[in-house]
């Protein structure tokens, strides 16, 4: 199966330098030659073509690479493609990007839980001090000579139903923060799109709750600790001269969101906020 893929890709290179070559009247004649030989083959065969999978992967790039540079409606797209329906070959297309996102990664494992006499000290420093969040209970933990990390934690208060510092120092709730403070909130987030060649994009932006203005970052393939960071500096300069101050700042649990970029934020004055775990329409 591999040497198949691998010979049918070689032929299309091929296909493509001969075809690269020609003058664009040899293009124009070879065209025309094909759609007439096609238009026999319509006419003498009763029987759907039934393409392997190879054919279909390779028949919806090309159809989605065309629709792109001609800018045509799929229903524009009959001159070209005469086999099959062009909405035929564009959802073999969906179905392509569809199958990147369902694909089953083999887990590869996890870090060891902690041991019990230390989970046993997390529990109950934060049952006895409830202003203490994950980076200061930490931080007591690592006077201790003792090494955990904050997502650690957090799997901890999860797994034993404890709230976290906002919540069990009696803080507003989200829903209090988000109604009456929104136009001093900004927040930050991705949306992902695909290219032609299933190549997945993650666009950064910034939004501002009470306004709705979206400042647009970046667009990159791998997005970074360092370049997420730099995003942020880039924010902070254009909104340098703002009249009225922000005072929170949102974003999720990504793990580009580090230290270094939430410093960016605080640096304005700007208290950094996490959304709740495993509550996506919080951001």
């Amino acid at each position: 199966m591999v040497w198949f893929i691998l010979a049918h890709i070689f032929r299309i290179l091929v296909a493509v330098i001969s075809v690269s070559r020609l003058s664009d009247l040899e293009k124009d004649l070879e065209i025309l030659l094909l759609r007439h030989q096609l238009a026999i083959l319509q006419r003498k065969t009763n029987k759907p073509v039934k393409p392997n999978q190879i054919e279909k992967l390779t028949l919806a790039i090309l159809t989605a690479k065309l629709q792109q540079v001609t800018q045509r409606p799929s229903n524009q797209l009959h001159n070209f493609i005469r086999i099959f329906q062009p909405e035929t070959v564009l959802r073999w297309h969906r179905e392509l990007v569809r199958r990147k996102w369902s694909f089953i990664h083999k887990s590869q494992g996890g870090r060891p839980r902690i041991h019990q006499e230390l989970e046993e000290l997390i529990i109950r420093l934060a049952q006895e001090n409830p202003r203490w969040g994950y980076g200061k209970i930490q931080g007591e933990i690592l006077k201790l000579d003792s090494k955990v990390s904050q997502t650690t934690i957090r799997n901890i208060f999860e797994r034993n139903n404890i709230q976290p510092a906002l919540v069990r120092s009696g803080s507003i709730g989200w829903r209090t923060l988000i109604n009456h403070y929104k136009d001093q909130i900004q927040a930050c987030d991705f949306f992902t799109g695909e290219t032609i060649q299933l190549q997945t994009l993650y666009v950064f932006f910034f939004i501002e709750l009470g306004s709705r203005q979206v400042y647009f970052a970046s667009i990159t393939a791998n997005p970074n600790e360092t370049w997420v960071t730099q995003q942020a500096r880039q924010l902070v300069w254009d909104l340098s001269d703002r009249d009225k101050p922000l005072r929170f700042f949102i974003h999720g649990n990504d793990g580009c969101f580090c230290q270094a970029f939430d410093a960016v934020s605080e640096s304005e004055g700007l208290h950094v906020i996490n959304t709740p775990v495993r509550a996506p329409n919080a951001n």
